[in-house]
């Protein structure tokens, strides 16, 4: 239910200056100008990197302030980890992610803590994301990965370059589509992006971009992309009914819709409605694909630079997989080596690069800072992953034994978040998990990766993280005509790292 008028907390944005008493403590930019703040020097295509940047420079709590609106980062790891205590401290549903909420609305990741159809959502959808649930994905998640190796194939043999973020984009895009909802966009048959896809980065660009823009001037200075935007919200939401509507006629095959659609709580008996549906849908498609399509091309471009690393992942791969064509659910948690080089990959470049928390009641973070019921910080976690404390002097450095089962257990709680926080954590996490290191094993055994010598690693920020103008070549490698261990070892099962003991 809604909080009281009494207690609950102001709507809209909330400045620091609201709820932190003690805001002047806390070190922020040099050259702050009365009335702009810290617009000077500011990088507003890429506001991640410069906030990162000034991390490096004020410490592991700063804040910065555009115009009226002045944020606290968080990214020291000790810091971060009081703030992922739950009885503190929940979910805040803020900047760019508020932004999402004209066409998200009260989805799982965009609904605000108090709205009941994200609880309601969420034990509905939970099954979804079970060890059956998701061993019923995996032959879909293989049959559009083969859909990507035909392409690429398609591409080596011509001598081309392969555009790596714009197939992994389709990848993932088809993958949720199909294993979620049924659906085929036919991403691998078009020589452009789908127009969903378009639209989906252009209602991300537009909510990055209202975050570093002045309230009042909103409206006069974004004008033609607001309409651009309403567009792109227009036909997300007219895809989806859609996809919705051919559902209503024909039914699935217990896939996350049909849950959606016929599943009630099994508790209160109440089921989604119609336009909470869209909703779910939306989010599901959005963060279902964007994120993971960013942790692959990441983890690609570091594979194609660390040939070390690439050939002792593609060992792996070869020894427990062995010849066979199409490897089974359980042989893709056994990848322990290929799956640290995507929680590596992750940890430089979380696709999510930031999750905000809000204080549940007065508190007081870390025993230094005070903050009021509502006060909430922006905890950078493209920093806390390289927090020099956590991760040792060498933290910028490429190096998935960081992951390996000793190092993780010797390492404090909560430093790596990719996929959030707590009860709002990523829904989905085990299913990008899952489909990301599968991909990767099926592209490590059958290509050789050689990057363009030319490029240097550029980030594009849209909300999410993704590299930028990113092409490998490729050589195809020999078959492998190898017999896959006969016994699995259950200490090789993949753990999400969110859930974990320690991680």
């Amino acid at each position: 239910m809604a909080q009281t008028t009494a207690t609950a907390l102001p709507k809209g944005f909330r400045g620091a200056e609201l709820g932190w008493p003690e805001l002047e403590r806390i070190p922020h930019p040099p050259r702050r100008i009365p009335l702009v703040g810290d617009v000077f020097g500011a990088d507003v295509r890429r506001p991640v990197q410069d906030s990162m940047r000034y991390g490096r420079l004020l410490g592991p709590v700063f804040r910065r302030k555009f115009f009226s609106r002045e944020i606290v980062f968080v990214w020291g790891g000790s810091l971060a980890a009081d703030l992922a205590d739950e009885s503190r401290f929940a979910k805040h549903v803020g900047l760019g992610v508020a932004n999402l909420r004209p066409v998200a609305g009260d989805g799982l990741f965009t609904a605000y803590n108090h709205e009941p159809n994200w609880q309601l959502a969420h034990d509905v959808l939970a099954p979804g994301f079970s060890r059956e649930a998701m061993a019923g994905y995996h032959p879909m998640m293989l049959d559009v990965a083969e859909r990507l190796t035909g392409r690429w194939d398609a591409e080596q043999s011509a001598g081309r370059a392969v555009d790596v973020p714009g197939d992994m984009t389709k990848l993932t895009l088809e993958t949720i589509a199909r294993t979620g909802f049924g659906h085929d966009f036919g991403s691998f048959e078009r020589a452009r992006p789908h127009p969903f896809v378009n639209a989906m980065v252009g209602t991300l660009t537009f909510a990055q971009r209202r975050n570093v823009v002045p309230g009042p001037l909103t409206p006069l200075l974004l004008r033609g992309a607001a309409r651009r935007n309403e567009a792109d919200m227009a036909y997300l939401n007219h895809t989806v009914d859609e996809v919705v509507r051919a559902r209503r006629t024909t039914r699935g095959e217990g896939d996350l819709l049909d849950r959606m659609l016929e599943t009630a709580h099994p508790v209160t008996g109440e089921r989604l409605t119609a336009e909470n549906v869209r909703r779910q849908v939306i989010t599901f498609l959005v963060a279902g694909h964007e994120t993971t399509s960013g942790a692959l091309s990441f983890a690609l471009h570091y594979l194609s630079r660390h040939p070390d690393v690439a050939a002792r992942a593609r060992e792996e791969v070869d020894r427990v997989w062995g010849d066979v064509d199409r490897p089974g659910y359980d042989q893709v948690a056994r990848l322990r080596y290929v799956r640290r080089v995507l929680d590596e990959s992750l940890r430089l470049w979380p696709t999510a690069p930031a999750f905000a928390r809000e204080a549940r009641e007065d508190t007081v973070l870390y025993d230094t800072h005070p903050m009021r019921r509502g006060a909430w910080a922006l905890v950078l976690t493209t920093m806390l992953h390289r927090d020099p404390q956590v991760w040792g002097a060498d933290a910028e450095r490429f190096d998935p034994d960081r992951f390996d089962a000793k190092a993780v257990r010797a390492r404090a709680a909560h430093t790596f978040k990719p996929f959030g926080t707590g009860a709002r954590a990523c829904i989905g996490r085990q299913f990008a998990l899952h489909e990301a290191t599968l991909v990767l094993g099926l592209l490590l055994r059958r290509y050789e990766l050689r990057p363009d010598p030319g490029y240097r690693l550029r980030v594009a920020e849209r909300l999410t993280l993704m590299p930028e103008g990113l092409r490998l070549h490729l050589d195809r490698r020999a078959p492998v005509a190898r017999t896959p261990a006969a016994v699995d070892d259950p200490s090789s099962q993949a753990r999400c790292p969110v859930t974990g003991a320690r991680d």
